[in-house]
């Protein structure tokens, strides 16, 4: 598995960005707080022109102190000069306050409704992909990647609000001042800002690649680790706790490699930063000091100059700072939508109805699947009467859960077709399908909630004496009342609080709140002792009157009293019938009684 995960990152790195895709679907969602995003941008614009007009009076300060202390205005004169500029100030300063308390306002309430639209749709548009996607995607790497994009959309708005607008009002505000003051200083600050900002650009599209490369080595560690934490139990029995460390540690070199490469060309980009601020001062310096000692420009003008180029370059740094974030932003964007690409493979039918079984008879009419070249099924015909128990029995891999998972359309038949009640079940909704139909599965997964609400899940709008009474059906009541916080006790992550028999007890009485006329119990009693499964196997005995129920099973003594057993092998069926009538026969059956007789059979 690690070397697989190695090969699958050296095939990724070369994966471009696809910055129109990543910005339109940014777009489409910030476009609905567009009024937000305008008032925020023109918040902006007032923050930095303010500034800018700061820097001007100061010029007036500078330039009537001069002017006072060379004798060529009265002390009258200055006053009425510094009484102006204290109003303008004032003005100023309540100007910007609003400015930006409404900035910051438009910018949390954007940034708060954007991320949670882009969590939502992506959660919502990963959880209705089909099983196979589920089966062949890490759970870590897809949280991670869903983690990233929302901190994405929160870093691209902080860019656009923070780095990017700052920096295109301070220049046209800026330029458009020192062309009115000193053309040649607005040329030089011009062709400085430009350079900057292309070098910065073209330092980043190099960072690009290492930037794509750094995360998926993350994802694969993150991965890896919701694998290594959800099988903590198998690394512990097997006393395996060096070799996982010692392959994480691999794992966590790579990514730190990864990491390295890419942040080490931030060197080069802030040495060539440097170069070129410090020429475009140099030339400056050298042109306005000039124009001054020729008596072109103020004293005031100087200052001015001075203050606003700094105020650009920081705008400017703050920009090449932002087009950092920008592109995180893009390939966290790159990462994660990508899964818009994808689609399920089971889809509805455009004029698709509600499902709702009255009889529940179930037929599998000449069904074929494959699962890639594989084939599983050819041409399988199988009816399972109303309100009668089929079992399926056979070897692994001899098609018992896939019949089960193609009745509940987690996988499609390639041709062919499964009724219930006469109808294909493709022309029924997924979901009002798979609601229709109640599970007790082999391998049972709890949420990290209270035994009540794992049971409840299975019927929402349940009463608590609903609940109650499928809790006392199942044989939970006396392990529940031994409980501390009885049914309101957490079951932790997966249920690992609960043993085997008592997550599937939990299951089973999830099934029965359920209370549905297609029953399907895979395995539904592997993980209960004796005694408590003779009592569940009466209590399942009575569930089962008047449903059709599909019963899996690898213990034989399970399945004796089922209406029909249907053996299968290599996704045939080899025989069919009672199990009186099959034991007599030679055959598969037969076979597999033999094998297990002794020890399962009393």
């Amino acid at each position: 598995k690690y070397s697989a995960h190695i090969k699958y990152m050296k095939t990724k790195h070369g994966e471009k960005i696809d910055f129109r895709r990543n910005l339109s679907i940014y777009w489409s969602i910030v476009k609905k707080y567009k009024l937000m995003f305008l008032g925020m941008l023109i918040a902006s614009l007032v923050i930095e022109a303010s500034y800018t007009a700061e820097r001007y009076l100061f010029k007036l300060i500078t330039d009537g102190g001069t002017n006072f202390a060379s004798n060529l205005i009265l002390a009258n004169e200055f006053i009425r000069i510094l009484a102006f500029i204290g109003i303008a100030f004032a003005f100023i300063l309540l100007a910007r306050l609003v400015s930006k308390w409404l900035f910051m306002h438009f910018n949390a309430s954007i940034e708060t409704n954007t991320i949670s639209n882009l969590k939502r749709h992506y959660f919502n548009h990963i959880i209705g992909l089909s099983h196979s996607f589920h089966t062949t995607h890490r759970t870590g790497s897809l949280i991670s990647r869903l983690t990233r994009g929302g901190a994405a959309m929160e870093r691209m708005t902080d860019a656009i609000a923070f780095n990017f607008s700052p920096l295109l009002f301070n220049f046209i505000v800026i330029t458009a001042s020192l062309v009115y003051f000193d053309w040649i200083s607005a040329v030089i600050v011009f062709v400085t800002t430009v350079s900057l900002t292309a070098y910065s650009f073209i330092m980043q599209q190099i960072q690009q690649k290492a930037n794509l490369k750094a995360n998926d080595a993350e994802d694969i560690e993150k991965g890896n680790i919701a694998d290594i934490f959800m099988n903590i139990d198998s690394i512990k029995y097997f006393g395996k706790e060096v070799m996982i460390k010692h392959r994480f540690e691999k794992l966590t070199e790579i990514t730190r490699k990864a990491y390295l490469k890419a942040w080490n060309l931030v060197r080069w980009m802030e040495s060539g930063q440097g170069l070129i601020t410090g020429i475009g001062v140099f030339f400056l310096v050298y042109s306005s000091v000039t124009r001054f000692i020729e008596g072109s420009v103020t004293l005031g003008t100087l200052v001015f100059i001075y203050t606003t180029f700094g105020s650009l370059m920081g705008s400017v740094y703050s920009f090449v700072h932002g087009i950092r974030w920008f592109y995180k932003s893009m390939a966290d964007f790159q990462s994660l939508f990508q899964y818009s690409k994808i689609e399920s493979e089971i889809k509805d039918k455009p004029n698709a109805k509600e499902c709702h079984i009255k009889e529940g008879e179930i037929e599998f009419r000449n069904a074929c699947f494959s699962y890639g070249t594989r084939k599983i099924f050819r041409c399988f015909t199988l009816k399972m009467p109303k309100n009668k128990k089929t079992a399926l029995v056979g070897h692994s891999g001899s098609g018992k859960s896939t019949l089960v998972k193609m009745l509940y359309r987690l996988y499609d038949v390639n041709e062919g077709s499964i009724l219930i009640d006469g109808k294909d079940i493709k022309d029924f909704k997924q979901e009002s399908l798979r609601a229709e139909m109640s599970i007790v599965p082999q391998e049972c997964m709890l949420f990290d909630d209270t035994i009540y609400h794992n049971i409840k899940f299975s019927k929402p709008h349940a009463s608590h004496e609903e609940v109650l009474k499928a809790i006392k059906f199942a044989q939970l009541d006396k392990f529940i009342e031994s409980l501390p916080q009885k049914e309101n006790t957490i079951v932790g992550e997966r249920g690992v609080k609960l043993s085997g028999g008592e997550k599937q007890r939990v299951s089973i009485a999830r099934a029965l709140l359920a209370n549905k006329k297609i029953l399907v119990l895979d395995e539904a009693t592997s993980s209960l002792d004796s005694e408590t499964e003779m009592q569940i196997q009466q209590a399942l005995a009575k569930l089962m009157e008047g449903r059709t129920t599909i019963i899996i099973a690898h213990r034989l003594s399970t399945i004796m009293k089922a209406d029909k057993i249907v053996v299968l092998r290599k996704g045939e069926i080899m025989q069919m019938g009672h199990h009186n009538e099959l034991i007599r026969k030679k055959g598969e059956y037969k076979k597999l009684w033999n094998l297990q007789k002794g020890g399962y059979i009393k």
